[in-house]
């Protein structure tokens, strides 16, 4: 009886558990519509007693959160996600390309699988023509000379033939950390660090480690990074790797691959001293595969290829033009003092979002800065003289559009690959034509269109001809109108704060060699530069 009576007013108050009393001969069952969420961990209702009175609790009502399709984007690309996706089976029966004439697949190649997977990844489908044309030689071994300009695929075509190579050549014994089996050569630190990151998204699925170190930034750092695993593949500017050399950090003596990226661009910055000393430490050419590139082809460029290769395969790709036809180009006729008002209205008036001006010293870009930055511009520099750590924060910044304005000299010229960037401003001519070639290639990517302005002074014009020789066409040249020479407002904020990443660097000096080391300043090719008045230090 008094049995009855607790089970009957367990009932009523919708009690989930009780424990039996003695002589109670009711059986417990679970109840099969209990909820998920009670199964939880936490929760016990997997094994809580329910009467057998033919009667369930009342069920709890499941409330569901509609996904926003915000989140859901988020959540596919968040790491956890990415880790899933990298970590999922795949088959190169997932990656199907059909063929096209006159086009070559990397399926054409006989690559790796680990290798197909991350081309695949990363949207791949056909190989521009310098790869076409060279994979199949340096896929065989043979050295190479490619004569190409910068954004025709030349660093994915040599990553690729040295990746194929690593993954076709385990090692079959345990190896000594710093010894690298593939070695690539880069001017510059911009340069160098886009290489690894390309480097990067073509070996995310094997176990190859790639390296980068340059100059401008933590020494001890990058010396530890040998400490940690066997380097298969090291990216380098030419100073830092000599200091590592010199010291034993790294020993080149069984390099397999080496690659002489933009040797043109070596030559220029007096680094041809130091890449012949680096390619003394490595095994005779004869022993290993040399790829040689160049943007131009010289006697010099021609007497180096021929020391550091052996029957090297040539391969020249000429651009079907050497300017995007992408880009729209204005050059301004401006006297020097109008330059600053003009470069303010243009950027005020059009409401450009996303501009690189270029300077050709370094005082002139930290004065275009602090200018930009009291008329309440958002606005960073980089130049030679700027630590690598602030450069790869500041570049970051520009890629998220914190930055409206980067004001840079020819460091930012070349490896510097930005989508989005609308316009280039041209505060200064380069005194090389090919300069201006690769300052105008930061917009109008992946084609998208873009807009190149270029600032004519009294003294600068004296370089358009060269300029126009160079690229085959003659530029619009017009006089800004009424109001690009609105004057400028009042400052709004007082001088920028010290930057205590600046090397130290003393105003009017060129950009330093890239690779943490001074010299020499840059020499063009012959006949490159038209002859001027000197240049007015201002």
């Amino acid at each position: 009886m008094i049995n009855k009576l607790f089970n009957r007013i367990r009932r009523h108050l919708g009690a989930q558990k009780a424990e039996p009393l003695p002589g109670d001969n009711s059986t417990a069952k679970p109840d099969a519509a209990t909820d998920i969420e009670d199964q939880a961990p936490g929760n016990n209702a997997a094994t809580d007693a329910l009467p057998t009175t033919g009667e369930s609790p009342p069920k709890k009502r499941r409330r569901r959160r509609k996904r926003n399709p915000s989140q859901a984007t988020a959540a596919a690309d968040s790491p956890t996600a990415q880790a899933l996706q990298d970590t999922a089976p795949w088959s190169p029966e997932n990656f199907q390309v059909p063929p096209a004439e006159g086009k070559s697949r990397f399926h054409d190649l006989d690559l790796p699988p680990e290798l197909m997977r991350a081309i695949h990844a990363l949207g791949f489908q056909y190989c521009t023509p310098i790869q076409a044309e060279i994979l199949p030689p340096t896929l065989a071994g043979h050295d190479a000379f490619g004569k190409a300009q910068t954004g025709t695929g030349k660093s994915a075509a040599f990553l690729i033939s040295i990746i194929t190579r690593l993954l076709r050549q385990p090692d079959t014994a345990p190896r000594e950390l710093a010894r690298p089996k593939a070695l690539i050569l880069a001017p510059t630190r911009e340069l160098a660090i886009q290489i690894h990151r390309d480097a990067e998204d073509l070996t995310r699925f094997s176990e190859l480690n790639c390296v980068a170190v340059f100059g401008g930034t933590d020494y001890d750092k990058q010396r530890r990074m040998f400490e940690q695993a066997p380097v298969d593949l090291l990216i380098a500017t030419p100073g830092r790797l000599l200091d590592f050399a010199r010291q034993k950090v790294v020993l080149l003596g069984e390099v397999q691959v080496l690659v002489v990226d933009e040797a043109d661009r070596l030559l220029d910055m007096g680094f041809i001293p130091d890449v012949r000393r680096i390619i003394q430490q490595t095994p005779e050419k004869s022993r290993r595969q040399t790829l040689f590139f160049s943007a131009t082809l010289t006697s010099q460029i021609a007497n180096l290829s021929a020391q550091w290769t052996k029957d090297p395969v040539t391969v020249e790709i000429e651009p079907e033009q050497v300017a995007s036809e992408s880009v729209e180009q204005l050059v301004y006729m401006v006297t020097a003092k109008e330059k600053m008002t003009v470069l303010y209205n243009l950027i005020t008036g059009k409401q450009l979002e996303r501009v690189i001006v270029f300077c050709n010293r370094r005082d002139v870009t930290r004065r275009v800065r602090e200018r930009l930055y009291r008329h309440d511009i958002s606005c960073a520099m980089l130049s030679g003289e700027v630590s690598q750590q602030q450069r790869m924060k500041t570049l970051d910044n520009f890629k998220e559009g914190k930055i409206r304005v980067l004001v840079a000299t020819d460091v930012a010229g070349r490896g510097l690959h930005i989508e989005g960037i609308s316009h280039v401003i041209n505060y200064n001519l380069p005194e090389d034509a090919e300069d201006y070639v690769h300052r105008i290639g930061r917009t109008g990517r992946a084609g998208a269109s873009g807009i190149s302005v270029s600032f004519a002074d009294e003294e600068e014009s004296f370089y358009l001809p060269a300029i126009e020789e160079y690229m085959g066409r003659k530029l619009s040249c017009v006089y800004p109108d009424d109001e690009l020479l609105i004057t400028l407002p009042p400052p709004v904020h007082k001088a920028p704060p010290v930057d205590k990443s600046l090397s130290g660097g003393k105003g009017g000096g060129r950009p330093s060699r890239s690779g943490g080391r001074g010299g020499p300043p840059r020499r063009g090719g012959a006949g490159r530069r038209p002859s001027s008045p000197p240049r007015r230090r201002s």
